[in-house]
Parts: C-alpha cells; structure tokens; sequence
C-alpha cells in the first residue's frame, strides 16, 4: 500500500515509519502542503496521509481521486479542512484520528495560562537582556479565581480537572454536558460563564456554530481584564475584535496556540523572511500576548499516539474493513 505524507516533518517521518513497521505500508514523504496543485505528487498511491493545513477542498480531492487515490487519512483530529460531499461523491473514504493524549493539549493550555497571568514569557526575554526589574510583571493568583471552560470533551474535562486543582471555580459550557466533566465544575449558559470567569479557555471543535464564538458580542460580555486562551481551533476567536479587546483592556492577557489564518504561518520557519500577516505581526505588538505555534499536541506520547491510530486506519482500508475513525466511509477499498 503507498501512502503518500503531505506536510511531512522530520518527526511525522520517524514516528509513521516506526508504527508502521511489519505492515504493507510504504511511505513517499512530502514536505510541500497537499492542495489542487500539489496532489499530483500522489499518483499511483492508494492513499494520503493529510495535516491540518492541507487544503483537500473538491479541486484537491478530484485530481487525488484522478491519480488514483480513495483514501484520505488525517493525522489529526479535526476534518473541517475535507471537502466531505465532495469526497462522498468521488467514494473516497476519509478517517482521522478522534483521541490521542488528551493529556498533551490540557498541560499545554494549562502552560498559557501561567505563562500569561504570571507574564513568564516578558520575564524570560527580560532576564536574557540583564534586565532584572519587577515592573510590568504584576501577576495574579489563580486560587479563588473563576475560570470558564467551553467545550467539555476530553481536552476540556482534564482542563478543568487541573483549574479545580488550583482551587479555581470551575463553569462549564457545552451543547451536551458531561457528567463526568461536572465532578469538576458547573455547567452554566455561555453568557453566564464569560460574564463571570476570570479566565475563559476554549476547547471545541470547529463548525459554522463556533466559528468565530468569540467576537466583539460575546467578548462585550466579559469581564473587564479577562484572560483568553485558544488552544482548539483558530477560527474560534475573531481576531480583529481580539485586538480591539486588547487595546481597550477588555482583554488583559491572550494566549494562542492557534491561529484562523494560520496555514501560511504556522510549522514553518519563517524567521528570515517578513511576515504579511498584518493582523497576526500586530497581535505580537501587545506585552501581554503570548503566542505558540499550534504545538500544544507535540508530545513524545501524543505523536506515537497519532502514528498508531493512523497506521490502523490505513491498514484497515487496505484490508477492506470497516473504518472505526471515519468521517466518510466508502464500500470501495483497494488491495
């Protein structure tokens, strides 16, 4: 079975060959992004193997269909980056990988928060320059605090798991509440919980009715000083409120592992050219902004925990069983 990787990294190639040892898989490693014009690089394989920021709209998954292709596996979790009608229409079968540690993305989230409410990151760049000074580094504790956690699936019950630890009161928002997720906090109305947290961390998935969840209305309804965090989705939060927010002191720290227009930025190194990104260069302007490159899931654990998942599902195609992780099932399979 050929598989080719788009966006491959040097880790994507040793964690994928490792779990991928004794299998019929064979690998063609691709570091450009998958895309219309990059999919002819995938002629003769049965399947691809795609990262967030592929771009695998109708145009990308006709000509892959056209080279041959039926089977879309993603390295990640999210899927809103598939054309879905699309792939249904030329049968390719799309699978993802719905679970891996949740552990890596509540500890990285839980990092932000410290970072940006203690402004680790401006000491840290401070004490490089002999700079020794106090001012500006006024923190706050988060013991009594109230924090907010909206979405309460694996990621955001561990979340809140670890606030409650730091003697936070926990509110919960979610469409569909968890019973488990309620030992750690309280489930409120979305209005309810921003009006009254002092930290609001977001961890859900991105769909017409998220996407921009955070904008210039709900953000209205925060506190004055709030802490955001987003380590879920970028197009969660519209940037451009974001920024007003910042200079009006709406929001009195931000941290982001994600990005809505970070496809041209994000998992390369970009440290020799200008950026373009205006919004994204102006968000770096403000002291007490923290921002990572969408590597809240980069954990040794995480990625085995990828490669695995993602191997399996390959397999499973080529072996004509049912996809346990699909998002678009075909009864066409390929030996």
């Amino acid at each position: 079975m050929q598989v080719a990787v788009f966006s491959a990294k040097s880790y994507d190639r040793t964690f994928l060959e490792r779990a991928a040892e004794g299998t019929p898989i064979r690998w063609t490693f691709v570091e450009a992004r998958l895309s219309a014009e990059t999919a002819i690089v995938a002629e003769g394989c049965d399947a691809v193997c795609a990262f967030v920021n592929d771009r695998l709209d109708a145009p990308a998954l006709e000509r892959l269909a056209g080279h041959g292709v039926r089977m879309i596996a993603l390295r990640c979790a999210g899927f809103n980056q598939v054309d879905l009608e699309a792939a249904a229409r030329l049968e390719m079968s799309v699978a993802r990988v719905p679970a891996y540690s949740p552990y890596a993305v509540a500890e990285h989230t839980i990092g932000l928060i410290l970072s940006a409410i203690r402004r680790i990151h401006k000491a840290y760049a401070r004490v490089r320059e002999g700079n020794f000074s106090l001012d500006g580094l006024l923190g706050f504790d988060l013991n009594g605090k109230t924090a907010a956690v909206v979405g309460t699936g694996k990621i955001g019950l561990l979340v809140a798991k670890l606030l409650h630890a730091f003697g936070c009161r926990v509110l919960l928002y979610d469409p569909y509440p968890s019973e488990e997720a309620s030992a750690w906090g309280e489930y409120v109305s979305l209005d309810e919980a921003l009006s009254q947290a002092d930290v609001v961390t977001l961890h859900c998935p991105l769909t017409p009715e998220t996407r921009h969840l955070i904008d210039a209305a709900t953000l209205a309804r925060c506190k004055q000083g709030v802490t955001l965090i987003n380590t879920s989705r970028g197009a969660l939060v519209d940037t451009r409120a974001v920024i007003d927010a910042l200079k009006s002191g709406k929001i009195g720290a931000l941290a982001l592992d994600v990005y809505e227009e970070e496809s041209e930025l994000f998992f390369e190194n970009l440290s020799d050219r200008v950026i373009q990104d205006d919004l994204f260069t102006r968000l770096l302007t403000f002291p007490n902004v923290v921002i990572t490159s969408h590597q809240a899931f980069f954990t040794r654990e995480a990625m085995e925990g990828i490669a695995a998942t993602t191997v399996k599902n390959l397999i499973d195609f080529h072996d004509g069983k049912p996809l346990a992780n699909a998002v678009c099932q075909q009864r066409i399979a390929r030996a």
